[in-house]
């Protein structure tokens, strides 16, 4: 093999099913350069990937230039249609060599064609990166079949973290850190929520969950990024635990007089809908009356939270199940606001009206 025609990486030999791998360590400027893209126009029984999201790319690129001494990333897993030389560089360790790859053989993504995209987008920004690395794993395979197979394989057991756990661990999200901190805090939430899992058993002992408890608190304090955060944590905390007080139930389970279950089935004021509405209904009150707004959450009391109240027919509850959905949101919001005697914004009654009139799907 002619050196003046080849790429040679240090690299780690291993085997899986009876084949050789190689891994090493290749520099950030060259992933662009190597990897490129010119599947894009083939059909996908003649590519080894889905087509690139470019949407996604520009995210994964911000976090990058956003964390240089933080950011992280898996290695990429690429096949090479060519034949892949091996030379071991210790006797005393035959794993430990070089790899020598024609240049001329043509480099397939099995798994990471969009960190590889936010790659050559983050360089631009910020050249200095092309001196950091990042793991690729190497295989030989002449033609796409093994390649494509490989992409199945890759993907075929790959799940999505929750959300909960997501955002538990994202310690550079101010938000999930000030959500760690009022669930410590705010009695209503104290030994009710469920860290990990983004939906709740039906035995579960917890009524809410992180994620939704996120989701709720972001609505009610906006953009925490650059405010005071042990300020709005004393907001977040009271605002949950006034609203309690009108919500028995959650304290009733927390003290173990109702079964954590029984109140998620029969009500629906501990769902991620009615928190994420609840937490808008907040921080409409903090505009609108930001010294008397606990005085108004009193409304809640008057409210039936049960799941078989016609009301929330098409609001919260669609086909019987209760819906996330945006438009459910603001619905369910909508009907707290007018409950405890809050106007309605322009863009809540064009939603209103909407749902009035027929144009939104009816729970049926």
């Amino acid at each position: 093999m002619d050196d003046a025609f080849q790429y040679v990486f240090p690299a780690i030999r291993g085997v899986q099913a009876g084949r050789e791998y190689y891994v090493s360590m290749c520099p950030l400027r060259l992933i662009p350069k190597i990897f490129l893209f010119n599947e894009e126009e083939l059909t996908p029984e003649l590519r080894a990937q889905r087509t690139l999201n470019k949407a996604r790319v520009p995210d994964i690129a911000r976090y990058i230039t956003d964390n240089p001494q933080g950011y992280v990333f898996s290695a990429i897993t690429a096949s090479v249609d060519a034949d892949l030389e091996f030379e071991p560089t210790s006797e005393q360790n035959a794993s430990l060599g070089l790899l020598r790859i024609p240049m001329a053989g043509q480099f397939i993504i099995n798994d990471g064609q969009h960190r590889r995209a936010a790659i050559e987008v983050a360089l631009r920004d910020n050249p200095r990166l092309g001196d950091e690395s990042i793991a690729v794993v190497f295989f030989s395979d002449i033609g796409l079949a093994r390649s494509q197979q490989m992409f199945a394989d890759l993907n075929r057991y790959a799940i999505r973290p929750a959300t909960s756990i997501s955002i538990l661990y994202d310690h550079r999200d101010r938000g999930a850190e000030l959500v760690r901190q009022l669930i410590q805090q705010a009695p209503p939430f104290r030994d009710l929520v469920e860290m990990e899992r983004s939906n709740l058993s039906l035995r579960s002992r917890r009524l809410f969950t992180f994620s939704a408890i996120y989701q709720a608190t972001s609505a009610l304090l906006g953009d925490t990024s650059d405010e005071d955060f042990d300020a709005n944590l004393a907001l977040a905390a009271q605002f949950w635990t006034d609203a309690a007080r009108h919500l028995p139930e959650w304290e009733q389970v927390r003290r173990g007089r109702l079964a954590a279950s029984e109140v998620r089935q029969d009500l629906i004021h501990s769902h991620g809908v009615v928190l994420h509405a609840l937490g808008k209904v907040g921080a409409a009150l903090l505009r609108a009356d930001p010294k008397g707004w606990t005085k108004r959450l009193a409304g809640l009391s008057d409210i039936d939270w049960s799941r078989n109240n016609p009301d929330w027919s098409g609001r919260a509850v669609m086909r019987g199940r209760l819906s996330k959905a945006t438009t459910n949101v603001l619905l369910t919001a909508n009907y707290i606001k007018q409950r405890i005697g809050l106007e309605l914004t322009p863009e809540d009654q064009r939603v209103e009206d909407a749902f009035l009139r027929g144009d939104y799907e009816r729970d049926g």
